[in-house]
């Protein structure tokens, strides 16, 4: 088995970068994090709980960065269309209750390609989202 960089994905070098960003934007504002990193299949590459970050928000932000790559968008452009009145109400019930259609969850793309995301939960959803923006960045 080849041990060669696979092109399509990130790695786990890849992952750390993207964390230690939103960590560094969640201490600047103040608010402890949930800060999960998906690969393109949407499986768990890295997670990091900050001290004080709410123990209920270890598996939003994983299911926020897993929506975010199933979706292949932002969790943020999902709030409007699954609203009562759309056509994708109850669309956060789909896939065992896993998808998370409000800010925080952020594809990560290379070379024009998604290959993974990131998802940020704890603080406000205006936070998350800032948090996920500042990871996603330094990808």
């Amino acid at each position: 088995m080849s041990n060669e960089k696979i092109q399509d994905s990130l790695t786990l070098e890849d992952a750390r970068r993207v964390i230690a960003a939103a960590e560094a934007k969640a201490t600047e504002l103040g608010i402890p994090q949930d800060i999960a990193v998906v690969d393109t299949g949407g499986h768990l590459k890295a997670h990091v709980r900050m001290d004080g970050a709410n123990i209920g928000s270890i598996y939003i932000s994983i299911n926020k960065a897993y929506t975010s790559i199933a979706f292949q968008t932002q969790t943020k452009d999902l709030t409007d269309i699954t609203r009562v009145d759309q056509d994708l109400y109850g669309l956060s019930d789909a896939h065992g209750g896993r998808l998370v259609v409000f800010p925080g969850g952020i594809p990560l793309i290379r070379d024009g390609r998604i290959v993974g995301a990131i998802g940020v939960s704890t603080g406000t959803i205006q936070e998350d989202q800032a948090v996920a923006e500042a990871g996603a960045a330094a990808f």
